[in-house]
């Protein structure tokens, strides 16, 4: 009975010790020089069903770098794959991108890849999310003898215009796409980069319907969805058809909705400046700078028109349209009902458009 009573209170010590300091009777290996962190996974379609990953080996060492890649039915399973063919443990704690492919994200969806990533606590809700179009382990394998540091360089770049606000492009993380997806009133988005002749380039932002690719916009149509929820500025806006790049380029929207909910005005002020001109008005005359502010507004219209009317025809609202139905002190819209109204209202387009008077830049220079 004694010996009861005293394995008893050595069993209940351990198990107190292991509660309180929240570690499981088996332990990780964290020794330094036996793990190699994976600092992105490149995603795509396999064969019979399977997902397709890669990455680089060993990521920050000053050894020679390799692609590796494996085909797996379940994410979870690449980390013993890798494990089994190379001679350190692989960890994702230092994970900074999840790479798409185009295709994974319009015929699969990646739903279940975003719950994996959230449920993993070793995964930082920070890591940033790409689209890619094109085949990026062979861009990695034709890149990695040219530029060693190819995975950190293009981490860097996405971290500049993140940090800076440019506006330039869109950068979305794993905690905001989370939240657009799982938010009502809203759907995600991602940006897209495009691999061609040896080179990777932004292309524009990839549209979700729920978690499904269903459309890319590019050029002029990426450069209005900036203005209008990103950042709400642009370094610069060419607008081809008028011959014309305003500068410095900054953005205030505001939404009015009846009370039938049938009808949304959407109201776009823009303060900007004429950075170059190849046409043949004489800007530096008040009218026909005047007459040129309207044909800049003209045209914005259009286009932003065409937009929205696009959006409206896929079904996504990544503007983020329907929060503007929440009203103080009444109960919030039913999601379906309001992609119903959605689908049917009729959205206005509207701009008023501010541009600096135009004035000799240098000769201000020389009189400092």
């Amino acid at each position: 009975m004694r010996l009861r009573k005293k394995m008893a209170k050595k069993l209940s010590i351990i198990f107190m010790a292991l509660w309180l300091t929240g570690c499981a009777p088996f332990t990780e290996n964290n020794i330094i020089e036996e793990l190699t962190p994976v600092t992105f996974l490149s995603l795509s379609k396999g064969d019979e069903g399977k997902i397709k990953i890669s990455t680089i080996l060993p990521s920050l060492s000053k050894e020679k770098k390799s692609v590796v890649t494996q085909e797996v039915s379940l994410i979870k399973e690449v980390l013993r794959s890798f494990n089994l063919n190379f001679y350190q443990e692989m960890k994702f704690g230092q994970m900074r991108m999840l790479i798409i492919n185009e295709d994974l994200g319009r015929n699969e969806g990646i739903m279940s890849i975003i719950n994996v990533l959230l449920t993993d606590p070793d995964i930082s809700l920070r890591i940033y999310l790409v689209i890619v179009k094109g085949n990026f382990e062979e861009y990695l394998e034709n890149q990695l003898d040219k530029q060693e540091n190819l995975d950190y360089s293009f981490y860097q770049m996405l971290k500049h215009y993140e940090e800076k606000n440019q506006g330039e492009l869109s950068v979305v993380n794993l905690h905001e796409f989370k939240n657009l997806l799982y938010t009502p009133y809203s759907d995600p988005f991602l940006p897209v980069f495009k691999i061609e002749n040896d080179a990777i380039s932004y292309k524009g932002t990839a549209l979700f319907q729920n978690d499904k690719l269903v459309e890319i916009l590019t050029t002029f149509d990426d450069r209005i969805f900036q203005l209008l929820h990103n950042d709400h500025y642009l370094a610069v806006l060419p607008i081809p058809k008028l011959q014309v790049v305003l500068g410095h380029v900054r953005s205030k929207t505001k939404v009015d909705i009846n009370k039938s909910l049938s009808t949304m005005t959407y109201t776009v002020n823009i303060d900007s400046r004429i950075e170059e001109y190849r046409g043949e008005k004489q800007l530096f005359d008040p009218q026909d700078l005047e007459d040129f502010k309207k044909d800049i507004q003209s045209n914005l219209e259009k286009q932003t028109q065409e937009l929205v009317k696009k959006m409206q025809e896929l079904n996504v609202d990544p503007l983020q349209l329907g929060i503007h139905t929440l009203k103080p002190f009444s109960k919030p819209m039913d999601e379906k009902k309001w992609i119903e109204l959605y689908k049917k209202m009729d959205i206005k387009i509207k701009y008023n458009i501010n541009i600096n008077p135009l004035t000799d830049a240098n000769s201000k220079r020389q009189n400092l």
